[in-house]
């Protein structure tokens, strides 16, 4: 089982989530984040599961539609872990920080 590692960066990707589900009313932001999260989890036992992404990133989709997602990250079959870079909503160009 990898071993899952969150940039400190992912706060503020969860806080620019959530902002914008503020801002629209959406009523269920907090299962939004669960799920979030419980796809992240998927990758103990999947790591490899998400698209490649250049050279030594992988990226997670998550959801679909208004509620998906994409996480970017790294993993190190040498130490078998995860380190998840960032969260960013399916309909934005591009991640903010990695």
């Amino acid at each position: 089982m990898s071993r899952i590692e969150l940039a400190p960066e992912l706060a503020d990707d969860f806080d620019r989530i959530l902002d914008y589900l503020a801002q629209f009313e959406v009523d269920d932001a907090p299962s939004r984040v669960r799920e979030i999260i419980e796809a992240i989890d998927v990758l103990e036992h999947n790591p490899l599961i998400g698209r490649p992404v250049g050279t030594d990133k992988r990226e997670l989709v998550i959801g679909r539609r208004s509620r998906g997602y994409v996480a970017l990250y790294r993993y190190f079959a040498e130490i078998d872990t995860v380190f998840v870079l960032a969260i960013r909503s399916q309909r934005e160009a591009g991640y903010t920080s990695a």
